[in-house]
């Protein structure tokens, strides 16, 4: 502990301004982004650190390679690939281990490989509507949604943020960089003890009755009438094998077939092409209607059904005034499309249900259409007589459902070249991420929007900091001291201190952050150890990704907080015991796999 007395002034400096930076963090006093940038000026100003040095993070391959495969999860998102995946999760489940089991067999393989946050923000909304279905409140299922997800990423290197960057400061450093799988030989088994404890300790979940109260409450319900054209993926199915009836507020009322009426619709019918099918549902699902191939609204000619021109329209609600040209008109003699650039998807009328096929309904005043409108609809027609309202649907995206197929192509190439190493992990996912743009998986605009900025800064600017610790010498004091507390136990003992170390940090400032600001002290620790720093590394690669004990240490926790309606506390009552079971796990099998 002496060699503290004889720390260099600027390793004393770097140390003050890291800590700065943490109460800075911790107070959330600024962005995160903002905050490493400063401390990264900073340093560089004071001469710890040179300009090059601090903005080097920049072009470390791990970010780059963050931010090109936040374009291939959106060009999978925008075709549809994720959500059809998704909706086919929970079809049977009954029960809520059910519903964990298959949420584990698909969010820990997907978050394998794709960013964690586009497959939470998919899965919330399915496990929020099983939720209300099942009278089951979401907070006993949106913790271990999160932390699936968290479970998956220590499983490939592309899995988590952590994992490149730490990967891109191995490289960086002469040492030779991971295989895709390589980490999955401690991920694996970590992630299926999560699971086991997850089924284990749903008790300790909270169940906070008022959500499904919240979930429970009135929306306005359209009806819509949808054709099965032929080729749709729906026929030949039963309507419960479809899917048909586990969207939530939706209701399947009859079938028309050949003039034939078939109703009410048991669960066991099966479709057929040309099957005209009503359904009564709230805005939300009749979008997910709309997401199916070849299941299409019929009850206006002018709908839209190419992919290509969807893309251009959006939908909108706008209720009928009393002095609109529109009363007394059906929906197929309005001529919406002449008239408006618009046609209709779905009706509502407040106190009692439409009767009739939707295009022949006579329109009256208060009636509510959902449309199908040209970008440019609502600014024309806020304040036009014939409506009270217009307002836009925020959760309706045309998905590119034609390029789902490559889509799916390019990322299973993207993996097999990751696999087998034939090219740089950063080559292999920019020729992605260009692929999925120039073949119409995604615009150019929404790839560029799809990047997480605040995140690659923050991990950029962190690298800075990061060397300053290690040109000052605050590292190697740091280590040193841990060596000499260590050193009866010897190596696993230091393990474990910069696994609890890793731990402790992720859960107070980023993932990233903690990964970049443990890097040096793993490599100091192995030298003075005269160890390979191989097994630090791995448990450093854990320990910033076991953010269970707090919602701010990761985005995805943060994300299911206020819809599970969750406190603080509940993420330490059963995130704590999960941290500790799996820092045994990591201090146990980690010196097995890579010896010192």
């Amino acid at each position: 502990m002496e060699f503290f007395d004889f720390m260099p002034v600027q390793a004393w400096i770097t140390l003050g301004i890291v800590t700065l930076l943490f109460i800075a963090l911790l107070k959330n006093l600024a962005p995160p982004d903002l905050l490493f940038l400063g401390a990264t000026a900073t340093l560089a100003l004071l001469g710890i650190i040179s300009a090059e040095q601090a903005f080097a993070g920049f072009s470390n391959s791990g970010m780059l390679t963050v931010a090109m495969l936040f374009v291939v999860a959106a060009a999978l998102r925008e075709t549809g690939v994720l959500d059809y995946l998704g909706h086919k999760v929970l079809g049977g489940a009954r029960t809520e281990k059910g519903v964990l089991a298959r949420l584990a067999s698909v969010v820990i393989p997907m978050s394998a490989f794709l960013n964690n946050t586009p497959i939470v923000s998919m899965f919330m909304p399915i496990v929020l509507d099983w939720s209300r279905r099942n009278q089951v409140s979401p907070s006993k299922l949106l913790i271990p949604l999160s932390y699936l997800a968290i479970f998956g990423g220590t499983c490939t290197l592309i899995g988590t943020s952590t994992n490149l960057v730490i990967n891109g400061l191995i490289i960086e450093n002469g040492l030779p960089g991971m295989s895709l799988f390589e980490i999955g030989w401690i991920g694996v088994p970590y992630a299926l003890i999560g699971i086991a404890y997850l089924a284990l300790a749903g008790r300790l979940l909270p169940e906070r009755k008022e959500l499904l109260e919240q979930l429970g409450e009135s929306r306005r319900e359209y009806l819509a009438e949808m054709l099965v054209q032929p080729g749709c993926r729906l026929i030949g199915q039963s309507v419960e094998t479809a899917g048909l009836r586990q969207l939530p507020g939706l209701f399947l009322i009859e079938i028309d077939r050949e003039g034939q009426t078939i109703g009410p619709v048991s669960p066991d019918d099966l479709l057929h092409a040309n099957d005209r099918l009503v359904f009564t549902g709230i805005v939300s699902s009749i979008i997910e209607l709309e997401k199916i191939a070849g299941l299409v609204p019929i009850a206006d000619p002018d709908y839209e059904v190419s992919p290509k021109q969807q893309r251009r329209r959006r939908l909108c609600e706008a209720v009928i005034s009393e002095n609109s040209p529109l009363v007394g008109k059906t929906i197929r003699g309005a001529e919406f499309r002449a008239t408006y650039g618009a046609a209709v998807v779905a009706v509502h009328r407040g106190g009692h249900r439409v009767e009739k096929k939707l295009g022949n309904v006579t329109l009256k005043p208060g009636d509510t259409l959902l449309l199908q409108v040209r970008s440019h609809f609502l600014r024309a027609h806020r304040n036009d007589p014939a409506f009270y309202l217009v307002s836009d649907v925020d959760d309706w995206r045309p998905l590119r459902r034609d390029r789902a197929w490559i889509a799916l192509g390019l990322f299973l190439a993207l993996i097999f070249l990751m696999t087998t190493g034939l090219v740089p992990t950063l080559v292999a996912a920019t020729l992605c991420a260009v692929a999925m743009v120039a073949m119409g998986c995604i615009s150019s605009g929404d790839a560029r929007s799809s990047v997480e900025w605040q995140v690659l800064v923050t991990i950029a600017a962190a690298f800075g900091v990061g060397t300053a610790l290690e040109n000052s010498g605050a590292a190697t004091a740091i280590a040193t001291a841990l060596v000499e507390s260590t050193q009866i136990w010897g190596p696993i003992a230091a393990l474990a201190v910069i696994y609890i170390l890793g731990s402790i940090l992720t859960e107070l400032i980023t993932n990233n952050a903690a990964a970049v600001l443990m890097f040096p002290f793993c490599l100091e620790t192995a030298r003075l150890y005269d160890a390979d720093s191989r097994p630090f590394l791995i448990a450093l690669m854990l320990s910033a990704s076991a953010s269970f004990m707090t919602p701010i240490g990761y985005q995805t926790n943060m994300m299911v907080y206020g819809p599970g309606g969750y406190r603080f506390s509940d993420f330490l009552k059963i995130g704590g015991p999960l941290n500790l079971l799996l820092a045994i796990v990591a201090i146990v099998l980690i010196p097995w796999i890579w010896p010192f």
